[in-house]
């Protein structure tokens, strides 16, 4: 017995001598169980709402006013016209429009007909459906609301128009997130599996104290699975047009422009990952289900991320594929140029400059 206790004592000794992996064993329950608790919700909340009314009558307003006061929306734009409509649409400020007919309450009155169209940001379908559903079901609330005594009050018909995607295809939404996911993975993964795999056999410190320098032989491991990345966004792409159906609305420069970009960004992540870890098999367990949770569940590739408490919305800023998400479906589906995806491309340039930085000093004070 004292034996089998010597050897327990011994496994114990030899697993918490590896600290990255002693914290990736205890953390990991606690972080999932927060993502999967907080972000795992299809539920519409604060979606913002551009509202078209040319004419403010007493209608209007109430409705415009229930609208702004549910949980569900939040009344972000105020439009004059179309223009506005569609520039709220293309800068992402509105998920939803309303648009009410001119006079909108005195048709309601004399004719007893009155028209609302609801225009909708289709990229995601689920979403659409379940903003659209409550805000008609605010409208007809605020129809049985009416006096009973008023006779006359009415019917009012919601128009729905479903904008970039009118077919309502899922692939639509799912095409830019796995475009996120696998080249995040394989870059991410890959890249820092086989840096760490150099330093367990001893061969990445002769690598770089050869006359080559140290830069190029970082290079020389990671430009293999750029390469394979940039097999996989062709392949995605093929795949997408010719058998889901998903055109490429935008240019496919600007597309292609963004994806080099993301890989590069990818790449550097798992330099990094490289160099906080020792061992294959923490490398894997950061690369692998570290990343995959947060591109799952915070990149808006499921879950809208405006559903999510503050603090989950604030740690979804750095994940590089929320940006990278965000900028194919503006290029890929809305058909937006380069122009109106700078803020994304803004944000991966800086995290690409930072994560190598970083990443070249840790490599220089461990291994140079």
């Amino acid at each position: 017995m004292k034996q089998l206790f010597s050897f327990i004592r011994k496994e114990f000794h030899h697993i918490l001598r590896d600290k990255t992996t002693v914290m990736i064993l205890l953390l990991m329950p606690v972080i999932q169980i927060v993502l999967f608790g907080f972000a795992l919700s299809q539920e519409v909340k604060d979606t913002k709402v551009v509202v078209l009314a040319n004419t403010s009558d007493d209608a209007t307003r109430r409705i415009i006013d229930r609208v702004d006061a549910s949980e569900y929306f939040d009344v972000a734009v105020v439009a004059h016209n179309s223009n506005d409509i569609d520039a709220a649409f293309r800068d992402g400020k509105a998920k939803l429009a309303m648009v009410f007919e001119d006079h909108f309450s005195e048709n309601l009155k004399h004719t007893g007909k009155a028209h609302i169209q609801l225009i909708a940001d289709a990229t995601d379908p689920n979403a659409a459906t379940s903003f659209l559903f409550y805000a008609s079901n605010i409208i007809t609330n605020y129809q049985q609301d009416l006096s009973p005594t008023q006779t006359n009050s009415g019917l009012i018909t919601p128009e729905v128009k479903m904008l970039y995607n009118p077919q309502m295809k899922s692939a639509f939404n799912f095409v830019p997130g796995v475009l996120g996911m696998i080249m995040i993975l394989i870059c991410a993964m890959m890249t820092s599996i086989a840096i760490v795999r150099e330093k367990e056999m001893g061969t990445m410190e002769i690598l770089l104290v050869s006359p080559m320098k140290p830069i190029y032989t970082i290079l020389s491991k990671i430009a293999p699975y750029f390469v394979l990345s940039v097999i996989n966004f062709a392949t995605i792409m093929l795949l997408s047009v010719f058998v889901l159906k998903v055109p490429i609305a935008g240019s496919f420069i600007s597309l292609l422009t963004v994806s080099l970009l993301y890989i590069f960004v990818a790449l550097s992540l798992g330099l990094l990952i490289s160099t906080l870890t020792s061992s294959q098999l923490a490398a894997m367990m950061i690369s692998g289900m570290g990343l995959m949770i947060p591109v799952m569940l915070l990149s808006g590739m499921i879950f809208p991320i405006e559903n999510m408490p503050a603090f989950l919305r604030f740690i979804s800023n750095f994940v590089p594929a929320r940006w990278y998400i965000d900028a194919v479906k503006t290029i890929m589906i809305k058909g937006l140029g380069l122009g109106a995806v700078l803020k994304d491309v803004g944000v991966l340039v800086l995290m690409g400059t930072v994560l190598v930085t970083i990443s070249l000093k840790k490599f220089k004070v461990r291994l140079g």
